[in-house]
């Protein structure tokens, strides 16, 4: 029987709390990305300060997540497609990704402490084996065989299933 294949979703959000030294420099280049690439959407006449009205005045704003996480690619790429924040069960730290989204939570042009970003990034298709203690059972080996070399990646927040494929329930 086929087994279900599944994506994952891990979020990781920026602000200006973050420790990481990749975190603090995408921090402050999105900022300053989002500074320039706002005067775009923003009025002259009537300006406002933070992302969330830009939008409410502006829907075209919505270009600015496409527009400022291009500061943040350079830092990404350096990850070599697996980013080695997220801890599996083993204490690995290893989570494989094809792919990211970058989007701007909020942001303030008078205030940096209001800066806030997400960055999704999405795994490879791994075939889905179950959940055991709390934790996704997974294969990178998505073809069907009789033995699989697993990883265990806990239930936690901002850790999601975003694509299904398969038949029967999770």
């Amino acid at each position: 029987m086929a087994k279900a294949k599944i994506r994952l979703a891990l979020r990781v959000i920026i602000g200006q709390s973050s420790v990481a030294n990749w975190e603090k420099y995408i921090f402050e280049d999105t900022y300053k990305e989002y500074l320039m690439q706002q005067q775009r959407f923003n009025s002259k006449e009537e300006p406002v300060n933070t992302f969330r009205e830009l939008l409410a005045v502006n829907p075209g704003a919505d270009q600015l997540h496409f527009l400022t996480g291009i500061a943040a690619d350079s830092y990404i790429a350096q990850f070599n497609k697996s980013f080695y924040r997220y801890t599996d069960v083993l204490g690995s730290t290893f989570f494989p990704f094809t792919g990211y989204k970058f989007d701007i939570i909020n942001t303030d042009i008078t205030d940096v402490s209001k800066h806030k970003v997400g960055i999704t990034f999405y795994s490879p298709l791994f075939t889905f084996l179950g959940v055991i203690n709390n934790a996704y059972l997974v294969s990178l080996n998505t073809d069907d065989t009789t033995g699989y070399e697993t990883l265990m990646s806990p239930l936690q927040p901002q850790l999601s299933i975003c694509y299904y494929e398969g038949e029967g329930e999770l």
